[in-house]
């Protein structure tokens, strides 16, 4: 999302080889060395939805639905203590880590809820263990108002079959509650994940129908989504993702979802940005249904991307989506403010949107605009195989143009941009979609619609054929590199970031002629924990340092990589990485293996210097 410029970074690749070789004493083993390790996640019913097996709980009362504590995801979740007197409460279950897996992370979210008044004093605690090495200890004072998530690298023990264990334990008076959900405890090695056809629900078609206020504040009406079970185990739920409620309550969502059809609504989790839908019957692989419901949005005000600044509303990620389901699971993760949590599978789209004619609509898609009643006009939006849909309503101020390559750019103004800096964000736009067309594959999109707004906070934001920016050609240049980094080319914008960020400013750089020389400057790792691979989980702890190493690091490991193996087979791997997985599914792992397969060069310890791992 965010893409002002970073600062430079060391003089050559040998000194920052050197310092993160230092930084990070030993190597990883060749693959040809390891055993074979196929990807798993071996903890079972991690998410308490499949009854109480295999965990082993000291009382029928830890796993449970009942009131008082809620689940992260579906409904069962395990909660420890909350008795309010001198009290122990343990879950275990024994796990089996594959040998050869270079990486095994343990996941689990935590609530805790207390009574207890201090901010000093440890009262009530928890311990996560594994075999017998304790993980952590939570108490009293790690109260949230709701889940947290907490991940450990636990990848010592693979090859061994270990308890892993929590154990809860309350003083003599005060309740402190532990809550536990979907714990996981996922391995990867040198192999490559689960091909895109294991992803599912696939090929989702939306059909959506709104009408808006006089402002373009409330939009009202039906959404249907039509999709295929592509996994062998057949379907009995799926999850809608409503994250722009994240900018609300549970008690006053923006985004409102009722009467469903095709399906039963459930219970909305992760603080209300997911809601579950049973199917009637279970579907088999290669079976497709519809569900149906109404659908209403509310946009809060604030220059944001979901948000109105004065008269204009910019209403990205408003649209339910499906979640995706993968090997491991449904990908239920949270909203992050700091980046992106968008993980969703190129979908087709038609929107239409009734609103009054003096707001402008640009829109995902090609639109075209029919009259509608007295002072209305039906903006109707397609787009074909993107992983979003958003839109803007507003007095904007509109211009238009053609790149070289033939692509229709449109730019949309807010009060307070000049026309001379339209203009420059016209050519900019017009420039950057041929650079990047040019280097990656042809703008698949049609048109595509740039809103500029300077009070936007966050810099800019991507989505399909559709961007939000300030006036800046660098940051504008970086958003429409994502059409191909997220939008063409997709990633799990949660757990694997830079997979989008780092490869469009990358991206960003060539379209601007930079070259990445002294691209380390001063380049400082945090801690041994930070990698350029790491999780939104892991910025969100450490905001400060999302910027500078998930863009910065990870463009400048890209430059890197481009001397070492040279900017030939540079770009043709981009190019042709980028052809592979066309309206597909990227992880670190398969880029790895695709790196590798363009260059004689062992790339082993390339990796580990530049912490890239997966």
């Amino acid at each position: 999302m965010r893409s002002t410029p970073h600062k430079a970074f060391v003089t050559s690749a040998l000194a920052v080889a050197a310092l993160a070789a230092a930084l990070l004493p030993g190597s990883t083993a060749s693959a040809a060395a390891q055993a074979a390790c196929t990807p798993a996640q071996v903890v079972a019913n991690g998410g308490f939805e499949s009854g109480t097996s295999p965990w082993t709980q000291s009382s029928t009362s830890v796993i449970t639905s009942r009131t008082g504590q809620s689940a992260h995801g579906g409904t069962s979740f395990a909660w420890l203590d909350g008795v309010g007197g001198t009290h122990t409460d343990t879950l275990s279950q024994s796990v089996t880590i594959p040998s050869g897996c270079s990486s095994a992370t343990l996941t689990f979210w935590l609530h805790v809820d207390t009574a207890e008044t201090t901010s000093s004093t440890a009262y009530d605690k928890l311990t996560a263990k594994i075999g017998s090495t304790t993980l952590a200890t939570y108490s009293n004072l790690n109260k949230a108002t709701g889940y947290v998530q907490k991940s450990f690298d636990v990848s010592a023990f693979a090859g061994q079959t270990v308890s892993l264990a929590f154990t809860g334990t309350e003083d003599s008076s005060l309740q402190t509650s532990f809550v536990l959900d979907d714990i996981a405890l996922n391995t990867s090695g040198d192999t490559a994940p689960p091909a895109d056809s294991t992803r599912t629900p696939a090929a989702p078609a939306y059909t959506v129908s709104l009408s808006s206020n006089t402002a373009g504040t409330v939009w009202t009406g039906h959404e249907s989504a039509t999709f295929t079970n592509a996994s062998a185990t057949a379907l009995t739920e799926v999850y809608l993702r409503l994250w722009d409620n994240y900018h609300g309550t549970c008690s006053a969502p923006p985004i409102t979802v009722t009467n469903v059809t095709g399906g039963t609504a459930g219970a909305l989790s992760v603080a209300c940005t997911a809601l579950q839908i049973a199917l009637p019957t279970p579907l088999a692989q290669g079976q497709s249904t519809t569900i149906g419901f109404d659908l209403g949005i509310t946009v809060p005000s604030g220059a944001d991307r979901f948000g109105h600044d004065g008269a204009f509303n910019m209403i990205g990620n408003a649209l339910p989506v499906l979640a995706v389901k993968d090997g491991s699971g449904w990908h239920l993760d949270p909203y992050t403010n700091n980046g992106e949590s968008f993980y969703s599978l190129a979908a087709d789209f038609k929107v239409t949107l009734d609103h009054p004619t003096s707001l402008l609509v640009p829109a995902t898609g090609t639109s075209t605009d029919t009259p509608g009643t007295s002072g209305r006009t039906v903006t109707t939006a397609t787009a074909s195989k993107v992983r979003d849909f958003a839109w803007a309503a507003g007095p904007f101020t509109k211009i238009s143009g053609t790149s070289p390559g033939g692509v229709p750019v449109n730019i949309y103004s807010v009060s307070g941009i000049s026309s001379s800096n339209a203009q420059s964000m016209l050519s900019t736009a017009k420039s950057a979609v041929d650079a990047h067309a040019g280097r990656f594959g042809a703008y698949p999109y049609g048109e595509l619609d740039a809103v500029i707004d300077n009070n936007f906070w966050f810099g800019g934001m991507e989505y399909p054929g559709f961007v939000l920016d300030l006036v800046s050609t660098t940051a504008l240049t970086h958003e429409i590199g994502h059409q191909w980094w997220y939008g063409i080319v997709g990633d799990d914008e949660y757990n694997s970031p830079w997979l989008d960020e780092a490869f469009t400013d990358y991206a960003t750089d060539l379209a601007q002629g930079l070259s990445g020389t002294n691209c380390w400057n001063n380049v400082s790792w945090a801690s041994s924990a930070e990698k350029i691979t790491n999780s939104m989980a892991y910025w969100d702890a450490h905001s400060s340092r999302y910027s500078t190493v998930v863009y910065g690091y990870g463009k400048c490991a890209l430059h890197d990589l481009r001397r070492l193996i040279g900017d030939s087979a540079m770009t043709t791997l981009l190019r042709n990485y980028a052809g592979a997985h066309w309206y597909g599914v990227s992880t670190t792992a398969e880029f790895k293996a695709a790196a590798q397969a363009a260059t004689s060069t062992d790339l082993t310890s390339f990796w580990t210097t530049h912490r890239i791992d997966g």
